[in-house]
Order: C-alpha cells, then sequence, then structure tokens
C-alpha cells in the first residue's frame, strides 16, 4: 500500500509549504481539479524540483466523448505525471480509446477509472445510476480492466470485492481515508488505514488529516507507519 497526499489547499503557496514539509517522505501527491486549473502545468514542474522522486497523481477525471477524452490523455503524456484517471461511466469504448492513443508510448502513467465517488450516499448513487454502489462499482472495475486500465477509483468498502470480480493485480486507490478516525467532513464512505489494508487496497488518499495538522510531517510518518 502506497500513502497518496492530496494538495487540496486553497493557495499555490500553502501547497508548496506543505510539499517542503513532507519532502523527505516516499510518498504520492495528488493533484486535483481545483490546483490544477488554478496553477497549471507549472506547478507540476515546481513539485519535481522540490524532490524529484515525488510521484503526481494528476486527479482530473476525464469524462468527455471518447475522442477528446483520448487526446486529452495524449496531451496528459507530456506532463510527466505518474498516473492520472478517467470516469468508467464515460463506457468501455471511450476508456479503450484511451488506452489504444496511448499506446504508441514507451512508457506511460498508470491510468484509473472512477467508479463512484465516495462522496456518494447509496441513495444519492442509486438516483443517478439506478443501481446500489457495489454491484455498478464491481461492473465498472470489469469495464475498466476490460479496457486495459490499470486499476480503479473507488471507496475502502468496495475494494476487496473488485478485487474478487477482477483480479489482485488490479489496483484499487481509495480517497475519504481517515487514517485516524478524524471527521468525515464531505465525504460517505470513509475509513481508517487498518480497514482499508484489510480490504486490500493499493493507494489511500489522505488530504484533511494531513494538511490540517498542527505538523503534517509527523502524520505522514505515522501513516506511513501503519501501512
Amino acid at each position: 500500500m502506497e500513502l497518496c497526499v492530496a494538495l487540496d489547499l486553497p493557495t499555490k503557496e500553502e501547497n508548496l509549504a506543505l510539499i517542503e514539509k513532507i519532502q523527505n517522505y516516499d510518498v504520492w501527491l495528488k493533484v486535483g481539479l481545483r490546483t490544477y486549473i488554478r496553477d497549471g502545468e507549472a506547478f507540476l514542474h515546481v513539485i519535481k524540483q522540490i524532490n524529484p522522486d515525488f510521484k503526481i497523481f494528476l486527479d482530473l477525471k476525464l469524462y468527455d466523448i471518447p475522442n477528446t477524452m483520448a487526446d486529452a490523455a495524449e496531451s496528459i503524456m507530456g506532463l510527466g505525471v505518474d498516473m492520472f484517471n478517467v470516469h468508467a461511466s464515460a463506457g468501455k469504448r471511450a476508456m479503450s480509446t484511451v488506452m489504444q492513443r496511448l499506446k504508441k508510448y514507451e512508457k506511460r502513467p498508470l491510468v484509473l477509472a472512477v467508479t463512484a465517488l465516495t462522496s456518494f450516499s447509496e441513495e444519492e448513487f442509486k438516483a443517478i445510476y439506478e443501481a446500489d454502489i457495489a454491484t455498478k462499482a464491481n461492473q465498472f472495475a470489469k469495464d475498466a480492466m476490460d479496457s486495459g486500465l490499470d486499476g480503479v477509483v473507488c471507496s475502502a468498502y468496495e475494494s476487496k470485492a473488485i478485487k474478487g470480480f477482477t483480479c489482485n493485480e488490479f489496483l484499487t486507490l481509495t480517497p475519504g481515508i481517515r487514517p485516524f478516525g478524524e471527521d468525515a467532513g464531505d465525504q460517505k464512505r470513509v475509513a481508517d488505514v487498518a480497514f482499508a489494508k484489510e480490504a486490500l487496497v493499493d493507494f489511500i488518499v489522505v488530504g484533511r488529516p494531513i494538511y490540517q495538522a498542527q505538523n503534517p510531517a509527523e502524520v505522514v510518518a505515522k501513516i506511513l507507519e501503519l501501512i
């Protein structure tokens, strides 16, 4: 299991201050929609300047027509990131088109598909997808695997079932991790590190419990000890 630290702070300066504090740890850094729109490609290069060993997860959740998604994925190839994601609900044709486009590259980032956002309650999810989260997450995961993707984004509650429905090598990344039982905030399906380990999660994403702490580096160290 690997730790991915979410860079979700309100300003670039705050994110950079956090990165500086944890620069000596072997972690991934998640750059999400707000941060990337605000700070752009240049911010990704600054991360690598602070520590070239940092791995970057670009969390933009691509969702569009197949060709547009593939065009965007190919543009991402020039950013030097190590992982990015798409929405599984874009469909198998879209996901397959993305992976076909990336075949020509000798080395590519990991590509994951979002199944059900961890902010969804069961009722909210059913209202949109007309199925329960567990059933649809399994289906989305199988679609992603069949399309050549490396794994999915899901909650810790779906991870083990997805591994059984696909294979153990198929990656799961789980947001909404509260390592020491912290408040769930705007997330619905949260879990601690012990539960994530039991669920065979490959990547855990931790945001607020790290960047809201008095000593973020200390929290990172404790999480790394747990995993």
